[in-house]
């Protein structure tokens, strides 16, 4: 009998820096010598952190991509889906890396029906959550970040090198916040993983590839749509680097575009150079990348399609 596949989920909130920790990790398993996939379940139908680890890509490792932009029920029939046509292609470890706006269960839910159940074990469930977590979130916010800390073997604190101590106990103290709200009986004190990611050794490596998962329960909520989560896509933005910058700041600030959580994407600056974006409210990161694709995400809740477009694009 084949040995069952590992397969690690690696959650967090919109922003909170997922792509740039798989990157690192996928590295650390491919040095121990395992054959990986990077399985991007994104919440959009264009998936631009793909593109980010195409760098990634070779003998010991493949990428695989299960596109958003249904309803819930269809997206967890794809996303089985692919997990079976991938069941045979002799991988070690499979990383999951979904949108900033998953919901969890879907992974135990899919991995534990058959025929998955005899391919694949859970090996790890990582939490990666900005070190200075915005304090105000919407209700819908708090909940999908509660549900994505809730059954983490360990939480992974991102640019806590930037982080004052004090930023730090603030987002423990928002976790613990989220995890009330839920009704989960679970609190994060001094057991998160803070320690910035340029100096991992292997024994914190080793500790985070072996971290398993807490099998917590939580109460689920229900939302209304009208208002909820969704994506704007922008292709053939075309502007002075300086002036994108200007702009997705406005767009972060105006309540009268919705509630923009984060804008990403790629953009060809005017020396025909390739520029990547990733924009959140506590940063906008402007910088260059080798290949790209025209085209700028807008996400959040409640979105004013005509007013981010006339920002976006005013040429239109």
């Amino acid at each position: 009998m084949n040995a069952m596949i590992k397969v690690d989920l690696i959650t967090g909130f919109l922003g909170a820096g997922k792509t740039t920790f798989i990157k690192k990790y996928a590295k650390y398993l491919m040095d121990c010598g395992y054959h990986i996939c990077i399985l991007e379940n994104d919440y959009g139908a264009v998936n631009v952190d793909m593109m980010l680890l195409q760098e990634l890509e070779g003998e010991q490792c493949e990428l695989e991509m299960v596109a958003g932009g249904c309803d819930p029920d269809c997206h967890k029939r794809r996303f089985k889906t692919k997990l079976i046509s991938m069941g045979m292609c002799g991988y070690d470890r499979v990383l999951i890396e979904p949108s900033g706006i998953f919901d969890v269960d879907e992974f135990f839910d899919v991995l534990y029906e058959e025929p998955l159940d005899r391919w694949y074990e859970i090996g790890n469930v990582l939490a990666v959550v900005d070190a200075g977590l915005e304090e105000s979130l919407s209700e819908r916010s708090d909940y999908l970040l509660a549900s994505e800390v809730a059954n983490a073997g360990m939480v992974i604190l991102s640019k806590s090198q930037d982080a004052a101590e004090e930023d730090i106990k603030k987002t423990m103290a928002h976790l613990n916040r989220a995890m009330e709200q839920v009704r989960c009986t679970r609190r994060f004190q001094g057991e998160v993983f803070s320690k910035p990611w340029d100096s991992l050794t292997e024994e914190d490596w080793n500790k985070i590839s072996s971290c398993g998962y807490v099998p917590e329960t939580y109460e689920k909520s229900v939302f209304e749509d009208e208002h909820g989560y969704s994506s704007l896509y922008f292709m053939n933005v075309h502007m002075p680097v300086q002036e994108l910058r200007t702009r997705v700041k406005k767009l972060m600030e105006d309540p009268d575009c919705g509630n923009i959580v984060r804008v990403k994407g790629f953009m060809a600056a005017e020396d025909g150079s390739w520029i990547e974006l990733n924009a959140t409210h506590q940063t906008i990161s402007i910088q260059h990348i080798e290949k790209g694709q025209e085209i700028i995400i807008v996400i959040g809740e409640g979105l004013a399609e005509k007013k981010i477009s006339a920002l976006l694009c005013p040429c239109d």
